[in-house]
């Protein structure tokens, strides 16, 4: 391949790069008492000025060189397929390489759970052992993203997918029955990580009386791209295999909504495990465990995702999701206050619209929720 990689000397970019806590050593030595014991020998010498922060080589920073292009030494270049652990699958193209995350980068991954996802383009290098057997690949850089869903786990920002461009939110006419306040969120994830969403109402042949339509109208009638399925009778599967042929997606939605057994219905020979929904809870049983990408006979790729109960949206500062529902964006600039919550003030001119019938009171109230409780739900 190209010249000079990411080694001590080559060709790169230089990166200040902050460290985890338990990276560095404290400001302050603790074992004075220890030291002291130790008698005259090794007498206790104290700086004559110190201070709280570490400075100098006591800095949580360091300065590493990051390769540049795709050119740099001995870097092949792959697509995260899937993640297990600390280990990423890297599918290269003519073949899948088993790699780990060098101990610089993951170090760099402060606010993100781990700085390696499903749909990310890594360069990595080939590690060796001693007598040039080929053990394994060893993640040097992660190109920038684009389209990327996200959710806070714990403390951290968790990126479940990168570099889509679509979402698929998948609901049910029912077992599970539909959440409404569920496919806002997702909705709301996928605008603020810049995919376009589509919403797929699965298991239509269990609609009766119409209400699963009715509710899939209202996302029609703003514009979105909406889908009527049924992996069962077939219905509706040729029209989503247009909907993902040659575009990069990831399918979403809660547990036991049928998004493997839609894939497996575009795509037989994927033989993905199905399961059942539990009909006492209405919850579906985990049958993916972890995001995996597929390549698709029809062009493109899939990343299917593990079924998502709730949906933490703690990632987006709360006044901005006024700007994920399209049908406010227009309406909210004539409320009397530029900082209005459209929760409680007067003269809040989406309220007004509410009352009116020009905005669904259920999209009302799913704003409202999130902006109230933008943690998770069930």
């Amino acid at each position: 391949m190209g010249s000079s990689g990411g080694k001590k000397g080559g060709k790169g970019k230089k990166v200040r790069v902050a460290f985890r806590r338990n990276r560095s050593k404290p400001p302050r030595p603790k074992d004075w008492t220890q030291q002291a014991r130790q008698g005259d020998e090794n007498e206790v010498e104290s700086r004559e000025s110190e201070g709280v922060a570490a400075k100098g080589d006591l800095s949580r920073h360091r300065t590493i060189i990051v390769p540049e292009g795709p050119d740099a030494a001995d870097l092949h270049r792959g697509v995260v397929i899937a993640m297990r652990g600390l280990y990423a699958e890297v599918d290269e193209g003519a073949r899948i390489w088993l790699c780990t995350v060098r101990r610089v980068l993951r170090t760099r991954s402060i606010k993100e759970r781990h700085p390696v996802t499903v749909g990310d383009t890594v360069r990595f290098r080939i590690e060796a052992t001693a007598d040039e057997e080929v053990r394994e690949g060893v993640i040097e850089a992660v190109d920038p993203r684009r389209g990327e869903l996200r959710r806070r786990a714990r403390k951290r920002i968790h990126t479940i997918v990168a570099n889509v461009d679509q979402a698929i939110i998948v609901t049910t006419a029912r077992e599970p029955d539909p959440k409404p306040n569920l496919i806002d969120r997702y909705i709301v994830a996928a605008h603020a990580g810049d995919i376009t969403p589509v919403i797929c109402m699965n298991k239509i042949d269990l609609d009766v009386g119409g209400a699963a339509v009715e509710l899939l109208e209202r996302y029609t009638s703003l514009g979105y791209t909406t889908l009527t399925t049924s992996a069962t009778t077939g219905d509706g599967i040729e029209k989503f295999r247009d909907t993902i042929a040659n575009k990069s997606s990831v399918i979403a939605g809660q547990s036991g909504v049928g998004k493997s057994s839609l894939l497996n219905a575009v795509q037989p020979g994927l033989l993905l495990r199905t399961g059942d929904v539990m009909l006492q809870t209405q919850k579906g049983r985990h049958t993916t465990t972890t995001a995996r990408l597929i390549r698709l006979e029809c062009g493109g790729y899939m990343i299917d995702t593990p079924g998502i109960r709730s949906f933490d949206l703690t990632v987006i500062p709360r006044e901005e999701f006024e700007a994920h529902f399209v049908e406010f964006v227009d309406i909210v600039a004539d409320c009397k206050y530029p900082d209005c919550t459209h929760s409680h003030e007067d003269e809040c001119a989406l309220k007004a619209a509410v009352e009116r019938g020009e905005v669904h009171p259920e999209r009302y109230r799913s704003y409202l929720q999130m902006y109230e409780d933008p943690g998770t739900i069930e």
